[in-house]
């Protein structure tokens, strides 16, 4: 087991909390904040490198992303120090993935030319719709045509650019969303990330479902037909979903994003992070307080971000590899979850999912299909140990 972190690779997470401002759905862990030591900001995350590579370095490292919060916000002179020091501290992957979020308010063409000279390849972009109407009503800053000229912008610094869209909006018509995807796809991406809207609690848009006051979303079936539609377009148009929410031309994925859900290590550094790393033989779970005043402190003061580790114990990695890798269209391999859990699924729930067109089992995997990735947790909870 103390090699099996391999099967999906290492990568590092940075966090920054940051935003010009809270959007209605989010439950990230974002601030906005009217003054930032970004030079404070520096020399924490740089502790944090040194710590972290002192227990990792002898591995390859395969992604960095900056995550948030919205890391376009950062100064190019902070992209740049961190990238230096990670450089310096791990072995990078020929191929390493360097990925930046960014909202459309914050990309101007100077900003995105210096991330592009600090060493960043790849920006995934906060779009979330092509409609003003509804932009507005996802507490967005930006038009439909900012984000356009924003998406020009990071096309022509970046090869790589993804950009996020949310569907089953409030009163959104199922041909609406049909005709919204045709046009983002038509704008030449080559990576979506495409999500239902959620209702998260402690959100605004939480607080207002809770008092009635959130109305249009649309029920189950709607939901379902919109889903079930996307994975279609996307299809024909070669971006087919090879995670549940996610859709790429064939070598466009987030090799990031695949760390996670191949069960990967990954090392999570900033407010919020959390990484999962192994280390003499033993899977670990890492954290960290999410108040950006209370992690900078803790760096400064004691050396270390994080908070105590847990050690995973094997019921719960069983628990973590199934979540993440059932997301996949790739699926899991199935020695692997032997290997992992102890034990194997029950034959009887492999032949009855199988029976309901909902998994295939073939060349020594388990995927869910397309209708079951549509039920996925009800797939999971069948097959939970």
């Amino acid at each position: 087991m103390s090699d099996d972190w391999r099967h999906g690779g290492f990568g590092l997470y940075l966090h920054w909390p940051f935003c010009a401002a809270k959007c209605p759905y989010c439950d990230f862990n974002s601030h906005v904040a009217a003054e930032i030591d970004q030079n404070r900001w520096n020399r924490a995350y740089l502790s944090e490198i040194e710590r972290l590579a002192g227990e990792t370095g002898d591995r390859v490292l395969n992604s960095v992303f900056f995550g948030g919060g919205t890391p376009s916000l950062m100064d190019p002179e902070l992209v740049q120090s961190i990238l230096d020091k990670v450089r310096s501290s791990w072995r990078l992957a020929n191929d390493v993935e360097i990925t930046l979020e960014a909202n459309p308010t914050s990309i101007e063409s100077g900003r995105f030319r210096a991330y592009s000279e600090a060493g960043v390849n790849r920006v995934s972009m906060g779009m979330q719709a092509l409609n003003d109407a509804d932009l507005k009503r996802l507490g967005r800053m930006h038009s439909v045509a900012e984000g356009r000229a924003a998406f020009d912008i990071a096309r022509r610094h970046f090869q790589r650019v993804s950009f996020d869209l949310i569907y089953a909006r409030q009163d959104q018509p199922l041909e609406a969303w049909r005709s919204e995807l045709r046009e983002a796809l038509a704008m030449a991406v080559d990576h979506f990330s495409l999500y239902q809207l959620t209702i998260e609690d402690g959100t605004a848009f939480g607080k207002r479902a809770a008092a009635g006051m959130l109305r249009g979303l649309p029920d189950d079936d709607l939901s379902a037909d919109m889903y079930l539609m996307t994975q279609e377009i996307c299809e024909e148009a070669g971006l087919p979903a090879y995670e549940v929410s996610n859709h790429a031309a064939e070598g466009a994925e987030s090799r990031h994003n695949l760390i996670y859900w191949r069960y990967g290590d990954y090392a999570g550094i900033g407010p919020g992070a959390h990484g999962r790393l192994t280390l003499g033989g033993q899977r670990h779970a890492t954290d960290t307080p999410k108040a950006p005043a209370l992690w900078l402190d803790m760096v400064e003061r004691k050396g270390s971000g994080e908070l105590p580790r847990e050690a995973l114990p094997r019921d719960e990695q069983t628990i973590e590899f199934l979540l993440f890798g059932l997301r996949l269209s790739e699926g899991i391999e199935r020695e692997r979850y032997r290997r992992i859990s102890g034990g194997d699924f029950p034959a009887e729930k492999l032949m009855q999912l199988e029976e309901l067109g909902l998994i295939q089992q073939e060349q020594g995997r388990i995927r869910a299909t397309r209708e079951g990735r549509a039920v996925l947790n009800g797939v999971i909870r069948e097959l939970m140990p």
